[in-house]
């Protein structure tokens, strides 16, 4: 019923409008004649150029172009007219839209309109003569066009989302949604208006939300929203221009996505009742108890995160459960150690809630607490000293063998039989010893206050015990050794060497003090005396108290022969007994400057030396530097002797006699193989005298240009060695050019079955017949020779 009705009132506004239009268009006016098939022409007398607004319906289908007004003026009678319209649509972009026929003055649409695109026009029509002179004034035409329902309403988004938290009470607003028609939104064809098509899913109900119809506000309509049955709605909205006429109006759909936000309306629940663990006693940060818990809420987030908390059972705080991050889980941690001697298991209550509190209205669950046993295991534990560090008093000087105390450890297992024993860990001074069943501790030497193993008076030793549990288990104890100072140190005088003027004056004097290695009060004040003996003592030195601690030591006669002078001194401390000590102080008496100084002349003189003897000293010095300048002068002087002297080198660089190997002997002849042709003359002698000049053995002939001296011959092929040898002398014999001493080279091998002769029958033509004789005196090893060469002739 209701959608006839709104076709009757479309369809009676639609009537009107075209009515409204007809008369306006077939209606006089003061300057518009209009002809639609009629001959009747009306003529007006008052000629005022006044239009009223011309409304043209957008999207016509034509014909075009289709008239719209006629426009006359009445001194058409007389004169021709031309007439022309200007603006937006006419001459100016778009262009050609509106047209008028330049003689009738009929004005033209030439093609359909988009209100969309543009909803209105203003022009301007002119009437001119046939020179171009104006006759009217320009009039203003309005052109509006009228919207038809031509556009769908258009959502921006094809999805939107929004949420609601789950439990929300109806009425709750949820989100908002809008389209746009680009239709006239005065009128019903831009009038757009919402409605809910569908939902998804249909629980609890198929309709848990609405829409408003005109501001497309979405809303819950019924209670029941739980996040844990459905998180997510999925709703198809559609929006209708023509005020949601479905039979006239234009739709589109979008879609809206629902989420369901999560309140903490789930507490959370422990799996179990009751839990159970163990630990070692003595761990700490050991997972000892794992509590499971349930929660239907948003996994990781505040109304899921679990918080534990023990509410009884632990007093003293032994325990802590931390959450696990990813499983929510609650582990059970050790944080103090534990003593299975005083507990030997722990009852804890605990208790479970989320990080962010329950939702108004929700109830704590009673699975939310539970039990958790937690049993001690008992483990060997170290044996350890009540008392550590132990210090005890003795005077020092104890003798070895002294029982100084007894140094035991408890076993904290009382429920394990164990026995305990003792054996030293440190004992620097190796001053103790403990037994090894009741800890006794024993010295075995003397013990010294003054040893350098004892700080500020206290001796320390570490001792060890030992139980027979499985595993074995130790502990350390310390004793420290308060030893109480003795008198046992006799002071010792400072300092021991000092010097003082020969002349008595009033301010001579050397102060001295005493060293005691012990303490107080076996120290100070020191008593400083002469001895009696050698008379020569107090005779020429005295001394005087200055304090407890110090006394100056003087001269008592006006003057003392220079020298160094041992000055006995006999210091007593304060000790019960005292104890004294007769030291030595070496005083050095010398002679003074006027500020009471030892001059250097006066040292020396102190040191026992006369006058004479420093002036010898003097000229020895001088003697001896004397002898090295000589000696240097004597050296430079050779050298340069040796770089003047023309010789081809130095005698004393000669290695061939100064060099002697004696420890190789060489194989047997027999055993070896030489190549004998290296002994024999080379073909010629080119390549010794090619040789570059600064490259040359010692032994070799000097090679001199346009020598005035016959050259040696050389032997065109090869010969007997003899013969080469021969060759060698006559030439160093006859060339005044050679070195001063013979080339022979000296070979420690000739082989065996050699071709060449012997050697033995070549004499040096410079040297005269030489008397072998004497070679029979030298013994049975030198007979040989003896024969070949002595007493007789040559062979």
């Amino acid at each position: 019923m209701n959608h006839w009705i709104d076709f009757v009132i479309v369809f009676l506004r639609s009537w009107l409008l075209c009515q409204c239009i007809s008369n306006f268009v077939g209606s006089p006016s003061h300057l518009i004649q209009q002809d639609f098939n009629d001959s009747k022409v009306l003529r007006r007398q008052k000629r005022d150029w006044v239009i009223p607004p011309i409304n043209v319906p957008e999207n016509s289908r034509g014909p075009f172009p289709q008239m719209l007004v006629s426009i006359r003026s009445d001194q058409d009678r007389n004169i021709s007219i031309r007439y022309s319209i200007t603006g937006v649509g006419a001459d100016q972009p778009p262009n050609e839209v509106f047209s008028i026929d330049p003689v009738a003055g009929k004005m033209f649409v030439t093609k359909p309109l988009d209100r969309e695109r543009r909803s209105s026009y203003h022009l301007r029509a002119h009437a001119v003569n046939m020179n171009g002179e104006r006759v009217e004034s320009p009039i203003d035409l309005y052109i509006y066009v009228i919207d038809m329902n031509d556009n769908r309403p258009e959502f921006k988004n094809q999805v939107y989302n929004g949420s609601v938290d789950e439990g929300s009470k109806p009425g709750t607003f949820v989100m908002h949604l809008a389209a746009f028609d680009n239709d006239d939104n005065t009128t019903a064809n831009g009038m757009v208006r919402y409605r809910i098509l569908s939902q998804t899913p249909h629980s609890p109900i198929p309709n848990m939300f609405t829409i408003n119809s005109e501001t497309g506000d979405i809303v819950t309509v019924a209670a029941g929203l739980d996040r844990e049955k459905v998180s997510q709605y999925s709703i198809i909205v559609q929006a209708t221009d023509m005020e949601g006429n479905l039979n006239f109006g234009l739709s589109n759909t979008a879609t809206a996505i629902i989420s369901v936000t999560d309140i903490n309306d789930n507490p959370p629940e422990l799996t179990s009742r009751t839990f159970s663990g163990e630990v070692p006693e003595n761990r700490v940060n050991v997972v000892v108890a794992n509590l499971t818990v349930i929660d239907r809420d948003q996994p990781h987030s505040p109304n899921w995160n679990a918080v534990y908390r023990i509410i009884s059972g632990d007093p003293i705080g032994h325990f802590t459960i931390i959450t696990d991050q990813h499983t929510n889980d609650g582990m059970v941690t050790v944080v103090k150690p534990v003593d299975f001697e005083q507990n030997r298991a722990f009852m804890l209550t605990v208790v479970v809630n989320n990080q962010a509190p329950l939702a108004s209205g929700i109830q704590s669950s009673l699975q939310s607490t539970s039990g958790v046993t937690i049993s001690v295991v008992d483990i060997n534990e170290p044996p350890y000293f009540p008392t550590n560090p132990k210090s005890i008093r003795f005077e020092e000087g104890v003798p070895a063998g002294t029982s100084l105390t007894t140094f035991s450890a408890s076993d904290p297992d009382r429920f394990m039989q164990q026995s305990i024993r003792y054996s030293k860990l440190a004992d620097p001074a190796d001053w103790l010893s403990i037994n090894n069943t009741n800890g006794q501790i024993i010295t075995t030497a003397t013990l010294d206050r003054e040893s350098i193993y004892v700080k500020n008076n206290i001796y320390e030793a570490t001792f060890l015990a030992v139980d027979n549990g499985s595993p074995m288990a130790s502990g350390t104890g310390t004793l420290q050794i308060y030893l109480i100072d003795v008198n046992d140190n006799a002071p010792s005088l400072l300092p021991r060497e000092s010097q003082i003027c020969e002349r008595i004056n009033r301010n001579a004097g050397i102060n001295i003090t005493a060293a005691d290695t012990d303490t107080d009060p076996n120290v100070g004040p020191f008593v400083f005396e002469l001895p009696t003996f050698p008379a020569s003592i107090r005779r020429n030195w005295t001394v005087s108290r200055l304090n407890g601690d110090y006394a100056r030591l003087s001269l008592r006669t006006q003057y003392l022969e220079p020298g160094v002078y041992e000055v006995p001194v006999i210091v007593t401390d304060s000790g019960n007994p005292p104890l004294s000590n007769r030291s030595i102080i070496k005083v050095k008496v010398c002679p003074c400057d006027e500020n009471g100084d030892c001059t250097l002349v006066g040292a020396v003189a102190a040191a026992g030396l006369g006058t004479g003897a420093i002036i010898a000293i003097l000229i020895c010095i001088i003697i001896l530097l004397s002898m090295v300048l000589v000696f240097v002068l004597w050296m430079k002087r050779r050298e340069k002797e040796r770089q003047t002297k023309q010789l081809l080198i130095d005698p004393e660089d000669d290695v061939r006699d100064n060099i002697l190997k004696y420890d190789e002997e060489g194989g047997g002849e027999e055993d070896q193989d030489y190549d004998l042709s290296q002994l024999q003359q080379p073909d010629s002698l080119e390549h010794i005298i090619s040789k570059p000049p600064g490259v040359r053995r010692v032994d070799e002939r000097p090679i001199i240009p346009e020598s005035q001296y016959p050259i040696r011959p050389v032997v065109p092929h090869p010969g007997d060695i003899g013969d080469f040898i021969n060759e060698g002398l006559r030439a160093a014999d006859n060339d005044p050019t050679a070195p001063p001493y013979d080339s022979l080279l000296v070979f420690d091998y000739e082989g065996s079955g050699s071709t060449v002769g012997s050697v033995s029958s070549l004499n040096s033509s410079s040297t005269g017949d030489q008397d072998y004789d004497y070679l029979n005196d030298w013994g049975p090893r030198f007979k040989k020779l003896a024969d070949m060469y002595g007493g007789g002739d040559d062979e």
